[in-house]
């Protein structure tokens, strides 16, 4: 999905789009499936998901990665779904009560934006934060969703920090 595909496609639609790519491939998969992918993506690689005609006959191309140096505490298969779940769980409830979306775009005019719904959770009482980024300025002509662990400690004070225990 090129920039302008996704400058004409509602930050609604397009969550709603992403949401259920991240649902189909790693709640819907196999557990063996979803596993796998975990691994790649938590090693550092940018793994293609799917590709999707759009209503111009266009294709979009769309990948995941997975950006965890903020992870507070040992990142392991059962923390990232448990993490992964409450984000489209967030997600799906902000679009189904049409909820304004905070987007936050990147600052130096790339093609990088996080969507402003978090995902808290904790892990030995350390709370982390996920979010999902996407950047639509990949060379291989596509769209990497990125899922992101933020900074726990910037949140604190705000409702974010105290949403979405688990």
């Amino acid at each position: 999905m090129t920039s302008s595909q996704m400058q004409t496609m509602p930050q609604e639609k397009f969550l709603l789009v992403a949401v259920n790519l991240l649902h189909a491939a790693f709640v819907e998969a196999t557990r063996t499936e979803a596993k796998k992918l975990y691994n790649d993506i938590c090693q550092g690689s940018i793994v293609h998901l799917t590709s999707v005609t759009l209503a111009d006959d266009s294709i979009a191309r769309f990948d995941v990665s997975l950006a965890h140096d903020e992870y507070r505490g040992k990142l392991n298969y059962a923390a990232f779904r448990a993490s992964l779940t409450n984000l489209i769980g967030n997600i799906s409830k902000a679009l189904s009560e049409e909820k304004e979306l905070r987007v936050f775009n990147a600052s130096n005019g790339g093609s990088a934006m996080i969507f402003g719904i978090t995902a808290v959770t904790h892990e030995d009482t350390k709370p982390n934060v996920m979010v999902l980024a996407a950047d639509t300025g990949q060379e291989r002509g596509g769209t990497t969703l990125q899922l992101m662990y933020l900074d726990p400690e910037q949140f604190v004070g705000s409702n974010a920090a105290t949403d979405g225990k688990s």
